[in-house]
């Protein structure tokens, strides 16, 4: 189809650190619904703060250099300076914001007797408990390092808790100095309150208030917390000298030492005091951050951790498909048809049990899986181990470049390889985010491959907090596609065929949308067509212009991205039959559906990917086929559609690239409450 219009016009595409923001702001929406239960809106708060730290720590150093990456490249092409101008401005109303919801939190909270308390409202008996607590377990901790001519300026690790304190001594005028809180301490520290109440008292407060003790004959004119935000954005440098795992080593220990990016600091720190600070870390007064009160809100998870239940959501009942009994052959149920396990609604344990079946079974030869997060739960790892204990061949991808996970992974690369198991990285100049477990068994003297493929990672915690969809197979074809790529990524990664796998940055990208434009000519010839998207974040300009050029032809565009959107709907030129929604909930939306109706003979795809250039271009990722036509008109009804009719928690995306509640029609349906409702109804009938 030919069309006049400029479908890479940048008008046409909302930059993507404001989509970024937009999503930070959604979250902030559900902590400040009072819908929700009142420590679950602590929690996402909790999770605000941390987010927008990542952002500064992760996307700013990109926007600062003003060289992008492929993961940092955008569609919209606006001038470095102004996205940063602009950036700043709406991270501002953020920080704003979050004061308005902590002080408000505050007071609920106080409501249900939970009480954070400043040193002056404590009692006497209060204050003598805070005073020996210092003493006894704080004072010994801290090192007040002076700022002035006979001493540098102190490094101020990444995203630490810090006091900065404004002294005046008999001699020297006025001086400064900065402590670092140690991150060993609760930040709340609670104080006795008797049984019917829980009260803290916030850790600064605690050292501001026996600052006379750090500093004994000074005058203390003003304390005030700050933190500094550095860049954790590692480069990772190679070459023939240095392994993979020692260049994530030495890249990872230098993360806290980045460069600033920005400062957040109380606002009633004194101007002169905060240009002082600025100076010495080489940041403009643009890249201050002020707030009364909402600082380091990231440890608002220790107060979510308060044993309230009425406050919080009911414990959501994991359940195990009914045709799936415990002491049942979880090959045998596999070999039946193809299944599907919609995570955290249906217990991962199902994953560990079918990995802890293979490594005793003895007709298992081998087991090959990618491990991209593991987390701390060893549940796999000890189903690794005991696979190689029994002799079975185990061969674990491991991905030592997972971001914040580096360490982790590097820990369970070492303890996997000092228990024999055959441990690799993948290639060089690409991340491996594929989620892949392959078993081989010996039945009937032929080798049957049963395959796990998932949207989600290998962690057994995450499992139970992100919506994520397990595939498990005996296809053939499929199976043989994973053993390709599996050789491919141990062996030397290239062009390889595969008969039903979309594999970035190979094949994946192109196959898309050579489908969106197969769903055009379909449309153009029947005029029922209908394209499918739920994803984490769509950025990548060509899948965006496709999706323009189908929404032009008349093809209806539902797409439900949770998180970043560079996508803008609703215009009258390229996008009035797109519709986006994003769902913010009790779990975190991570699964990947890509639905085409394609005249009747639909076709839909599971998997890793998301639409952004670093899956797309710089990373291994796969989306897999869902070949049974019962379990895919299951996964579309039961699922996608369901995700769709949301009017309680989803929001529209509009075409000024902000965000606004569903219109409640009808009945109200939340789709995360309906799922636990109907749990298992995905699961095709027998």
């Amino acid at each position: 189809m030919s069309t006049k219009v400029d479908l890479y016009d940048k008008k046409y595409y909302i930059n993507r650190e404001l989509s970024w923001l937009e999503f930070n702001q959604r979250c902030l929406d559900e902590a400040n619904n009072t819908e929700n239960p009142l420590l679950e809106r602590v929690k996402f708060l909790a999770i605000c703060y941390n987010n927008l730290n990542e952002f500064l720590m992760i996307r700013m150093p990109g926007l600062l250099s003003k060289t992008p990456s492929i993961a940092q490249s955008a569609p919209d092409y606006i001038n470095g300076d102004k996205v940063i101008g602009m950036v700043s401005e709406r991270m501002n109303r953020l920080y704003a914001e979050y004061e308005v919801c902590w002080k408000n939190l505050r007071k609920a909270l106080a409501k249900e007797k939970i009480r954070i308390k400043k040193i002056e409202e404590l009692t006497k008996e209060q204050l003598d408990c805070v005073r020996t607590y210092y003493k006894e377990r704080v004072h010994m901790m801290l090192t007040p390092l002076a700022l002035d001519i006979s001493h540098p300026f102190p490094f101020i690790s990444n995203n630490s808790l810090n006091v900065a304190f404004r002294l005046r001594g008999d001699e020297n005028g006025v001086v400064y100095a900065r402590v670092k809180v140690p991150d060993t301490l609760d930040r709340f520290v609670r104080i006795n309150a008797g049984k019917s109440k829980t009260e803290y008292v916030l850790i600064e407060d605690i050292i501001k208030d026996s600052a006379h003790l750090l500093f004994p004959g000074m005058n203390i004119l003003g304390a005030y917390s700050l933190c500094i935000i550095r860049n954790a954005d590692v480069k990772i440098t190679i070459d023939e000298a240095v392994d993979l795992m020692d260049a994530v080593e030495e890249s990872i220990n230098g993360r806290d030492m980045g460069y600033p990016v920005a400062m957040i600091a109380e606002s009633s720190m004194p101007k002169n005091m905060m240009i002082k600070f600025l100076k010495n870390l080489n940041l403009s007064e643009e890249q201050a951050i002020t707030t009364k009160d909402a600082l380091a809100l990231s440890d608002l998870w220790e107060l979510y951790s308060i044993d309230r239940p009425v406050l919080k959501e009911k414990p959501l009942i994991q359940t195990t498909p009914s045709d799936l009994q415990e002491d049942g052959d979880i090959f045998d149920w596999i070999k039946k048809r193809d299944r599907i396990l919609y995570h955290p609604y249906e217990t991962f344990a199902n994953i560990v049990r079918f990995m802890k079946q293979s490594a005793v079974d003895p007709n298992v030869q081998s087991i090959k899986i990618c491990l991209y997060r593991l987390g701390s739960d060893p549940s796999i790892f000890e189903a690794l181990k005991a696979a190689r204990i029994n002799g079975k061949s185990v061969s674990v991808l491991m991905e030592l470049r997972a971001k914040f996970d580096e360490d982790r992974n590097i820990r369970w690369a070492k303890d996997l390889e000092a228990i024999g198991v055959h441990v690799v990285y993948g290639p060089v100049n690409l991340k491996v985010h594929s989620k892949l477990l392959q078993v081989v068994r010996l039945e009937g003297g032929h080798l049957i491959t049963y395959t796990h493929m998932s949207s989600g990672n290998y962690n057994v915690s995450t499992a139970k907090q992100y919506g994520d969809i397990s595939f498990l197979t005996v296809n053939k074809e499929i199976g043989q596609d994973v053993s390709e790529l599996f050789n491919a990524l141990t062996g030397y990664y290239g062009e390889r065929k595969y008969n039903h796998l979309l594999v970035a940055p190979l094949t994946l990208k192109a196959s898309l949308l050579k489908k969106i434009e197969n769903e055009i000519k379909m449309h153009e010839a029947n005029g029922n067509g209908h394209i499918i998207m739920k994803a984490n974040g769509l950025i990548d300009q060509d899948i965006i212009a496709a999706l323009y050029k189908a929404s032009i032809a008349g093809v209806k565009v539902d797409l439900n991205i949770r998180g970043l959107c560079c996508l803008r709907p609703g215009n009258p030129e390229v996008s009035k039959n797109i519709r986006v929604i994003s769902i913010v909930d009790r779990f975190l939306e991570h699964s990947r559906i890509y639905y085409f109706h394609n005249n009747g003979k639909s076709e839909m795809y599971m998997g890793s990917s998301d639409m952004m250039p670093r899956n797309l271009l710089a990373r291994i990722e796969v989306l897999f086929p869902v070949l049974d036509k019962e379990l895919m008109k299951s996964i579309k009804t039961n699922i996608l559609d369901i995700h769709f009719a949301d009017n309680v928690k989803a929001r529209e995306l509009k075409e000024d690239g902000t965000y606004v509640l569903v219109k409640k029609e009808g009945k109200p349906l939340r789709s995360q409450q309906w799922f636990i409702e109907h749990n298992g109804c995905w699961q095709p009938k027998k």
